[in-house]
């Protein structure tokens, strides 16, 4: 694996690391809890504003996961 790619994969886990982005991650899962209802949505582009927002926060939650797949991935090539 390229010397460069690995330091930016160890800096994610270290960050992820951290209890600022563990207090991050938990406040992401209150934020889908608060937005994922369609009942408060006002009109189509409300609704796909909450979409988007909702597709930021999902991104957010699974990024952990997602880096650990892509770094297994990268470490078995």
């Amino acid at each position: 694996m390229d010397k460069e790619l690995q330091k930016y994969y160890e800096a994610r886990f270290e960050m992820m690391g951290t209890q600022g982005y563990l207090d991050l991650v938990t406040d992401v899962e209150v934020m889908v809890e608060e937005r994922n209802n369609v009942m408060s949505t006002k009109g189509i582009e409300d609704l796909h504003f909450r979409k988007g927002q909702l597709d930021i926060l999902h991104w957010i939650r699974t990024l952990k996961a997602l880096s650990e797949e892509s770094w297994e991935q990268l470490n078995n090539e």
